[in-house]
């Protein structure tokens, strides 16, 4: 067997190689020449998985070490027998901790209270339910959005998209991009939500028509935006009125990372038969490399606000990317993994 693999991917190097040929090569750098012979292509969001790459290659199975798949093209591989597997689930520490830290962070700022406040989640996935988990443990209300999971869950409590733009202080995104949710943050979403509300999206660019944001700023409280439409050249105009700007990391995490590549190795394994990886997790005796507890009970919003910021100084992402925004690329492959914390 042969597997090419994006050497960008960590704890991976090493694993495969007592069962298989191993390459390593760049993801954005991976072409179809070097696929011709392989059974398996593990990588990261930086490779673009298409006709142009793939027809006429031995490829079997992509695996990749991100949640994400925007770069691949679903449908053209499930018609050519190619099976595709991602790490659902694997950023959404990395996220929750992204959403409170600049909850907390932009709220200080502006003297703005959270006391009483309510929290609407647009997509109850992985991230969206870690998401409320924190926001319920740290005493927010909740609505909730997530129309896939309610067809299902008919017992659970979900509110139309309407009662949650009207109803919330915070508005928090965590739902797929898609046919039916491509721009559904337009100029009637923005209306429809309190003024003075906050908008935090580290979902996916396409979920937001950026000139319609641009328009509902001045009625809106603290935007916080992890991600872009046409990335990595993002709207400067928008970057300059939001209160967080960074490039497409919120997710970006130790523990993240590990997850992850775990859940690529595993799939490979799996479809592989090679049962030694089956239950693969990558260990390390590094203390960063473990999640740390944070300790909020009895806290007052400024000191939640400091520990937080502590754990995550978020504003420091958003230094670096306002310094240097056609670094884009550059910052999400240089950038230096965070620890995760939790309550």
């Amino acid at each position: 067997m042969k597997f090419v693999i994006d050497k960008a991917i960590p704890f991976v190097e090493g694993v495969f190689e007592p069962w298989a040929e191993v390459v390593y090569l760049d993801g954005p750098e991976i072409r179809r020449e070097d696929l011709m012979d392989a059974d398996a292509l593990v990588i990261r969001t930086r490779t673009r998985c298409d006709e142009a790459l793939l027809d006429g290659t031995a490829v079997k199975l992509i695996a990749t070490a991100t949640v994400s798949m925007d770069n691949i093209d679903q449908a053209w591989c499930k018609d050519h027998g190619i099976f595709v597997r991602n790490a659902s689930g694997c950023n959404a520490g990395g996220v929750t901790n992204y959403v409170f830290s600049a909850l907390y962070g932009t709220a200080a700022r502006k003297s703005i209270s959270l006391a009483g406040a309510t929290m609407g989640i647009i997509g109850l996935g992985s991230a969206g339910t870690r998401v409320e988990e924190m926001a319920l443990a740290l005493g927010f209300k909740t609505l909730r959005y997530d129309p896939w999971r309610q067809e299902k869950e008919w017992h659970t409590e979900f509110h139309d998209l309407d009662t949650v733009l009207s109803g919330s202080d915070i508005v928090t995104m965590h739902i797929p991009v898609n046919d039916t949710t491509r721009g559904m943050a337009d100029a009637g979403f923005f209306e429809k939500m309190k003024p003075g509300a906050f908008f935090i999206n580290t979902a996916q660019g396409e979920l937001v028509v950026e000139e319609d944001l641009i328009r509902a700023i001045p009625r809106l409280g603290p935007v916080a935006l992890d991600t872009w439409c046409h990335e990595p050249d993002i709207n400067r105009e928008l970057m300059d009125l939001v209160d967080i700007a960074t490039p497409h990391i919120a997710g970006y995490t130790l523990q993240g990372k590990q997850i992850g590549t775990s859940l690529a190795i595993r799939a490979v394994a799996r479809f592989f038969g090679l049962a030694e990886l089956y239950d693969f997790f990558p260990t390390t005796e590094i203390l960063e490399y473990q999640a740390v507890h944070v300790d909020v009970h009895e806290k007052t919003q400024g000191q939640i606000a400091s520990i937080i910021q502590y754990n995550y100084p978020i504003f420091t992402d958003d230094f670096m990317f306002r310094m240097s925004p056609e670094r884009f690329s550059e910052l999400r492959a240089n950038y230096s993994y965070r620890r995760e914390f939790y309550f």
